[in-house]
């Protein structure tokens, strides 16, 4: 597939989902119909990946390995996890990653890079392409992370470098997809939405003979229009996975292909006279028509796991992941607020490409010591992640365009090839060994230690002939301790101390061999997890050093780099999830973080970009069994976002105003002659609140996103 600007008729929009759906019914007509069920996943499990459970069609969660690579209930674990389960998504019906991970509080989009890619951060820090998004436990480069091949999402928050090696402090991210299984279900569906256009989804899985191997096939189409004043999303998805698994060996092989065409969209600025976003209405874009990011993704795993015995059993994997676009944009360069005049000018980036390689091998074994036991986790890790930009395009500015009384199509597209910009390569490469020990002493205690030991070297520059920028090789110990106190087996105290490194390095800009950021974070907190209902709550501190700062010369106008001494994020978690009995499921969260810079000659005292200090999430479901013989299900979901800030590059901070944003559904549920019906509806931004997401620093006026207005999303479901 691939996706260029085109008109599309009105009336071809609106039939196009239905000709899709017809199509995907008729390719999911399986030789044999049958009873119907909710698709669920066969239990094949590696590299430490959580073996699905009926946990995915419940707001519960009990369990994960991301944390620790074995699967362990949640409250055994001595660091904070969330999980979002299949039956959340399905409720919620979200679409980008950023969307999905809001019923988390303490969670935040950072720079999307214009909302081309997935960009989120974890108790204050992380941005796009930071390495903390992972697919079934292997590194994550793709742009939009969140396709129908998702089946839920876990996250591990604070250091996870023990595990996932390379991180900013503040936490990973990892999507977990579905998996063949191994009886026969089909499933076809199709959505609407009230920004004009949808689409369409085929799922189908099942066994391919009597000796343990399935398969699973999700294929995928959304067209539909942007909601600003122009633009358009285009996304096709394929997926095949192979499963095969006898009662000692599983093998898991899956692959995904993306086709994507997004606006490239910065969004709105700050008007530094006020202090607020420009006075223009939010669906105004500054940009041009031609703002278009076209892309193609690819991700490839195989994964394995052996039993040797009742007490061992050995891991491993190699992921691939990919990611190439171009794009062209019309840059905001400058603004006069007073006049409306805006400085535009037209960039451009061709044959971009970002690839990262992961190799894991480790085991997992059980030692008894008298009364004691061990489970130790002993791994090998490779991974290569390499970034190149071909052409970059740089033209003139141009001053023709007014905010107030826009004009689109009058400019030239990007024509000016920059050799001094072009050819913007970062290459990456680490090998590392841990070790992590988790002690249970007695029924009560659990000790849990560890340690990795990475190398790594990494090369950074730009420019025609080619100029080296950084140039970074060392290695680096990061260790973690953590003590679990079991009050009783539903109730758990806890407290750790983990830590996390990344070289300082920069892709555009030279900046010398600084040293290498490293975050250190100590928590303490309790979970209660029965049989309905999983809590947490946790106080954390997370001291990073070292942090790239850009700076602007005020004599020369140039931007100087250097590392800030100190910035810290602490503050308070709580979330609580799962069945409150009557037909009654819901979540809460709250997360207080106070991000600011601690120790810098310019910006110390100030807050860190885009961190509220208050967020919180609420939802509730109820359902209603035997209505007209099917179920009926309704849901309300809100989160609520305090101020935040966003600076420029000179001290100066500006506030963003709170926000409260309301989502409902409505879904009904009904077999019918011998197929499952669902039809769903789901109203985001109930309200039609305007709101602000996240915001980028910037010299002369930093940028800001803007929220999705009130959406009508409307999706029907057919599953034989």
């Amino acid at each position: 597939m691939s996706f260029e600007s085109s008109a599309v008729n009105p009336v071809q929009r609106s039939l196009f989902p239905f000709r899709l759906t017809w199509l995907a019914c008729v390719c999911a007509v399986p030789a044999h119909a049958g009873e119907v069920a909710v698709l669920q996943q066969v239990d094949v499990v590696a590299n430490g990946i959580s073996a699905p459970t009926e946990q995915d069609t419940h707001y519960q969660t009990k369990s994960s390995a991301l944390a620790t690579q074995t699967e362990t209930p949640l409250v055994e674990i001595p660091q904070s996890v969330s999980v979002i389960s299949q039956q959340q998504l399905d409720d919620r019906q979200p679409q980008s990653l950023d969307e999905a991970l809001s019923s988390i509080a303490g969670l935040r989009q950072s720079n999307t890079l214009g909302g081309t890619q997935d960009a989120i951060a974890k108790r204050g820090f992380g941005g796009n392409r930071d390495n903390s998004i992972l697919r079934n436990g292997m590194q994550s480069v793709q742009a939009r992370n969140f396709t129908p091949t998702t089946q839920r999402i876990e996250v591990l928050k604070g250091p996870a470098s023990l595990l996932y090696g390379i991180q900013d402090p503040g936490g990973v991210i990892n999507v977990v997809t579905k998996k063949p299984q191994a009886e026969a279900r089909y499933q076809a569906a199709n959505y609407l939405t009230s920004f004009g256009g949808g689409g369409v989804q085929a799922d189908l899985t099942g066994p391919l003979n009597n000796a343990g191997l399935s398969y699973r096939l999700i294929a995928d189409k959304q067209q539909y229009d942007y909601w600003r004043n122009f633009g358009e999303i285009e996304q096709g998805v394929i997926a095949p996975s192979l499963a095969w698994q006898n009662d000692k060996t599983s093998i898991l092989l899956d692959y995904e292909h993306m086709d994507y065409a997004v606006p490239f969209d910065r969004g709105t600025y700050i008007d530094t006279r006020t202090g607020k976003p420009l006075p223009i209405p939010r669906e105004r874009r500054l940009d041009e028509v031609y703002n278009i990011t076209t892309g193609r993704a690819d991700s490839a795993n195989l994964q394995f796991a052996h039993q040797w015995n009742e007490r061992w059993s050995l891991h491993g994997g190699y992921g691939y992941s990919r990611n190439y676009y171009n794009d062209d944009q019309m840059r905001v360069m400058s603004f006069d607020a007073s006049s409306g005049v805006v400085t535009r000018r037209a960039d451009a980036t061709k044959d971009a490409l970002q690839a990262a390689h992961t190799a894991t091998l480790y085991t997992v074994g059980r030692i008894d010591q008298g009364s004691t036991q061990h489970e130790v986790v002993t791994g090998v890790q490779y991974m290569h992640n390499y970034r190149t930009l071909g052409d970059l395009y740089r033209g003139s500015n141009d001053k023709h365009f007014n905010m107030y009384d826009p004009v689109y199509g009058t400019s030239a597209y990007p024509s000016n090839v920059s050799a001094a910009d072009s050819d913007q390569t970062d290459k990456l490469r680490t090998t590392a060994f841990y070790l992590q020990d988790a002690w249970s002493l007695d029924e009560h205690w659990i000790l849990v230690l560890g340690g990795r030991y990475d190398h790594f070297n990494e090369l950074t520059g730009k420019g025609r002939p080619f100029r080296t920028n950084s140039l970074v090789s060392d290695s680096k110990f990061v260790p973690r301790a953590g003590v679990v106190y079991l009050i009783d087996p539903a109730w758990s105290v806890y407290t750790s101390y983990t830590e996390s490194f990344r070289p300082n390095t920069s892709i555009a800009n030279a900046i010398g061999d600084l040293p290498p950021e490293e975050g250190k974070s100590w928590e303490l907190g309790s979970k209660w997890q029965d049989a309905q209902l999983t809590a947490t709550v946790a106080l954390f501190n997370i001291d990073k050093q070292n942090v790239l700062t850009s700076q602007t010369d005020t004599a020369t106008g140039d931007t100087l780099y250097r590392v800030a001494g100190r910035v810290r994020s602490r503050g308070l978690e709580s979330e609580i999830n799962g069945d409150l009995g009557d037909n009654w499921s819901g979540y809460a969260s709250y997360a207080y973080t106070d991000a600011e810079v601690i120790d810098d000659p310019l910006l110390a005292g100030t807050a860190v970009d885009g961190v509220p200090k208050h967020m919180a999430t609420l939802g509730l479901i109820h359902q209603w069994p035997g209505v007209f013989g099917g179920t009926l299900r309704a849901g309300a979901f809100s989160r609520y976002t305090g101020s935040w800030y966003i600076g420029n590059t000179k001290g100066a901070q500006y506030e963003l105003p709170a926000s409260t944003v309301f989502d409902s559904m409505l879904a009904y549920d009904r077999k019918l002659a011998g197929y499952a019906l669902r039809v769903q509806f789901n109203v985001k931004n109930l309200f039609d609140e305007t709101y602000y997401t996240s915001g980028v620093s910037n010299a002369n006026a930093p940028i800001v996103a803007i929220g999705e207005p009130r959406q009508f999303l409307l999706t029907t479901t057919v599953g034989f």
